[in-house]
C-alpha cells in the first residue's frame, strides 16, 4: 500500500459522521441539508434530453482529449465569459470527469521530484516538493499533494485579509520551493474573490519561481452583481496569451446544476496541458459521449445560468433579511456559502452549534475546523460554519425559522 495514505486526514463529511454518531435529529422535523454544496435546484431540461437521446452512443470508447466540437464550445464559451481573443480548442482545452478528479490527478502529473533549484541550478531531490493552498480548502488540495509525496503549505484565509489570504506574507524560501499554487476564486468556503491586482501579483510571482498557478472557478458563475475575473482573464489582460504556467478548472456541477453529471474542463497553458493530457491517457479517465454531447448544450446555453443565479440571490437576500441581525452573517463575493461565525451563545465553538442545529433544528451544516488545517497553533476555520444554501426557497425559509428558534428569537 502507498505508505503516504496514513498522513491523510478523514474527509470533512466522515469527521462530521463521527462527530453527530451519538446525536439524535430533532424529533417533528423534516431534515434540511445545508453541509454538503451539491446544488438542488432543478437541472436544465434540455440537457437531460440531450443526454437521454444519445444513450445508444454509450457503447462506443471515447478519446482521452474529448470530442474537438466539446472543445471548441469550452473554447467559445471562455472566449466570451473572460474576454479572450483566442482559445485554442485543440491545445488549452481539456475536458475532465469533473474537477475533483482532475485537480487530484494534476497534482500527480506536475509535481516533478527532480526538478533543480531555481537558483543554484543544483539537484534539489533532498527537498520536498511545496504546493502552496489556502486555509480554509478544499480538501483535495491537501490529499493530492500529498499522495504526490509533495508538502503542503497552508496560508490562512481570515477577516484580516478579506478571507482570500495573503500571500506577500508567505516566506522567500516558500516560494523557492513551491511548484504548484492552488487558488480558489470565488472561495470555497469563505466566497473571496480574486481582483485583478492579486492575480497580477500572483502572475509575477510565478514568473519569479516557475510555479504554476492552478485556478480552481467552479463557482465563478454564482455571482451577484459582477462576474468575478477569471486567471486566464488577467493573462490576456497582461498580454500573456500563451497563459504560461497558468491553468484554470471549470465545472457544470455548480454553474448547471449537473453534478451527477460529472462534466468539467481545464484549460490554460498547452505546453503544460499537453503533458497532462499523456498522462490521462495512462490513467484511462474519459468522459462518455453522451455526457459530452450533454455538455455541449450546457456550455451553450446562459439563460439557465442566470435563472440559477438569480435563485441563490432571492436566498442569500431572504437569509440576510431575516437572520442579518441574529447570525453575523456576511455577504460572499460570490458563490453559494455563507461562512458564519459562531454565535457567543455556542462559545464560539463550531462543534457545539452544527450538533446544536443538528439535534435541535435537524439542519446539517458544517463546521469550518474540518475544512482548515492547524498551523502555528491557529486554525482559521474554527469558530465559523459553512452553511450552502443549495436547499429550496420554501426549504431556506423553513430553515431560517428554525434557527430563529434555536436562537432564541
Amino acid at each position: 500500500m502507498n505508505h503516504n495514505l496514513k498522513h491523510l486526514h478523514p474527509y470533512p463529511f466522515a469527521k462530521m459522521a463521527t462527530l453527530l454518531g451519538d446525536s439524535k435529529p430533532a424529533n417533528g422535523y423534516s431534515e434540511i441539508k445545508l453541509g454538503i454544496g451539491e446544488p438542488k435546484h432543478e437541472p436544465p431540461a434540455f440537457v437531460l434530453d440531450v443526454l437521454r437521446e444519445n444513450l445508444d452512443k454509450i457503447s462506443r470508447y471515447p478519446t482521452t482529449n474529448g470530442m474537438f466540437e466539446l472543445r471548441q464550445t469550452i473554447a467559445h464559451w471562455l472566449e466570451k465569459r473572460f474576454f479572450l481573443n483566442h482559445v485554442d480548442a485543440n491545445t488549452q482545452v481539456l475536458p475532465v470527469m469533473g474537477t475533483r478528479e482532475a485537480i487530484f490527478s494534476f497534482v500527480q502529473a506536475v509535481v516533478d521530484h527532480d526538478v533543480a533549484d531555481t537558483e543554484s541550478n543544483a539537484p534539489a531531490s533532498n527537498t520536498s516538493p511545496t504546493v502552496v493552498m489556502p486555509n480554509p480548502f478544499y480538501q483535495i488540495y491537501e490529499g493530492a499533494a500529498i499522495l504526490a509525496q509533495a508538502t503542503p503549505y497552508f496560508f490562512p484565509c481570515t477577516s484580516a485579509n478579506d478571507y482570500k489570504g495573503d500571500y506577500r506574507a508567505v516566506p522567500k524560501d516558500v516560494w523557492m520551493r513551491t511548484q504548484l499554487l492552488f487558488v480558489c476564486s470565488p472561495n470555497n468556503p469563505t466566497g473571496a474573490v480574486m481582483t485583478m491586482d492579486d492575480w497580477e501579483y500572483l502572475i509575477r510571482l510565478s514568473d519569479q519561481y516557475g510555479f504554476i498557478i492552478a485556478s480552481d472557478e467552479c463557482y465563478s458563475e454564482l455571482y451577484f452583481d459582477t462576474a468575478p475575473i477569471g486567471l486566464l482573464q488577467a493573462c490576456a489582460a497582461l498580454g500573456r496569451r500563451d497563459f504560461k504556467n497558468c491553468i484554470v478548472f471549470h465545472s457544470l456541477s455548480k454553474r448547471s446544476n449537473l453534478p451527477g453529471l460529472r462534466s468539467g474542463f481545464v484549460a490554460g497553458d498547452a505546453k503544460i496541458l499537453q503533458a497532462y493530457l499523456q498522462y490521462r491517457t495512462y490513467q484511462g479517465c474519459a468522459m462518455p459521449i453522451p455526457h459530452q454531447l450533454a455538455s455541449i448544450a450546457a456550455w451553450q446555453d446562459e439563460k439557465h445560468v442566470a435563472h440559477n443565479r438569480a435563485l441563490y440571490q432571492e436566498k442569500f437576500a431572504l437569509w440576510m433579511s431575516e437572520l442579518g441581525e441574529l447570525l453575523e452573517l456576511r455577504m460572499p463575493d460570490a458563490g453559494f456559502y455563507f461562512w458564519v461565525k459562531v454565535p457567543e451563545q455556542f462559545d464560539g465553538n463550531d462543534e457545539i452549534f452544527v450538533k446544536a442545529l443538528y439535534e435541535q433544528a435537524n439542519i446539517h451544516a458544517l463546521a469550518g475546523r474540518y475544512l482548515s488545517r492547524e498551523v502555528d497553533g491557529h486554525n482559521p476555520g474554527q469558530g465559523y460554519v459553512r452553511i450552502a444554501l443549495v436547499a429550496s426557497v420554501d426549504e431556506s425559509r423553513e430553515a431560517i425559522s428554525r434557527i430563529r428558534k434555536l436562537l432564541g428569537a
